[in-house]
């Protein structure tokens, strides 16, 4: 994985529409690694896919509780640290698990770093997930170089945004919301870049599997009685990493987004971002 971690804090509200009060008093408020790229590394990690993550990260608390966490889960963590710092991220949640994060992005625009970063991970892996960190669009020409594929979530990408066709039209798999995702947005990715498929995730309507030349397919969401949705921060990730896993294992696209929509389901069941993602062991048994 190329970019995308950080430290999240979870505040859990009453509801998004406070009433203008000038203090709400809520739970416990935690605080967690996450972000996009952590997420689908770990989830991959916990799916028995060897996974490591490169990025730049700050000299300062989040960023030493994120290499003590890798170094805890012995997982390859290659990082440069920037002055500005780890990048951040406050998330309120309701108690139905709807959400708004407040992201701190923290770094420049147009921040370059040494290739170099990125490169030994890219030399070993058998695939490579880039996300939308405007460091990360330069290591898409090394994985092109070194003829690995490559994956890319664009997250709520309007279909028009010009910083995220970089990611799009290079990635062989493209994962996307729905939210924003204009008609002809899917159309566009296969016209412009090489991707095998376009996975468009839409929430609780669940997801939709688009192939060249062929219909989407949809994959309803899931419910799983034993784990009521308490929390949907990092949803998306755990779906990324049980497809981008079971791809790797050989499965349809199908069969992947079978079970993205499976290990999805299963992180919401938990609060937090990332708390408890769904293991190889559990992935199987759910999906029998």
């Amino acid at each position: 994985m190329v970019g995308g971690a950080g430290v999240d804090t979870i505040v859990r509200v009453p509801g998004l529409e406070l009433g203008g009060r000038e203090t709400v008093g809520v739970g416990p408020i935690e605080t967690y690694v996450g972000h996009t790229g952590h997420g689908v590394a770990l989830g991959c990690h916990l799916l028995g896919v060897p996974a490591g993550l490169a990025d730049v990260i700050g000299e300062d608390d989040e960023g030493f509780r994120i290499r003590q966490l890798y170094w805890d889960l012995q997982m390859p963590l290659y990082f440069v640290q920037h002055p500005n710092g780890t990048r951040r991220s406050v998330n309120l949640v309701t108690p139905d698990g709807e959400r708004v994060s407040f992201y701190d992005g923290r770094h420049p625009a147009g921040l370059r770093v040494d290739p170099e970063l990125w490169r030994p991970g890219i030399s070993h892996a058998r695939h490579v997930h880039v996300s939308i960190m405007d460091f990360a669009r330069h290591a898409l020409p090394d994985a092109l170089a070194a003829e690995r594929t490559i994956s890319t979530d664009l997250h709520d990408w309007d279909g028009r945004n010009d910083y995220h066709r970089d990611f799009a039209t290079s990635a062989d798999i493209v994962f996307v919301s729905a939210s924003a995702l204009p008609d002809d947005a899917v159309s566009w990715i296969f016209g412009h870049g090489r991707a095998q498929v376009v996975v468009v995730m839409a929430g609780a309507d669940g997801s939709y599997l688009h192939l060249p030349g062929e219909p989407p397919k949809h994959i309803p969401a899931l419910e799983l009685a034993d784990r009521p949705v308490v929390d949907t921060n990092g949803a998306g990730d755990a779906y990324v990493a049980a497809f981008l896993a079971r791809w790797l294992d050989g499965v349809s696209w199908y069969d992947a987004a079978q079970a993205g929509t499976i290990a999805g389901a299963w992180a919401c069941g938990s609060a937090g971002t990332h708390t408890n993602l769904i293991t190889a062991e559990e992935l199987a048994a759910r999906s029998a």
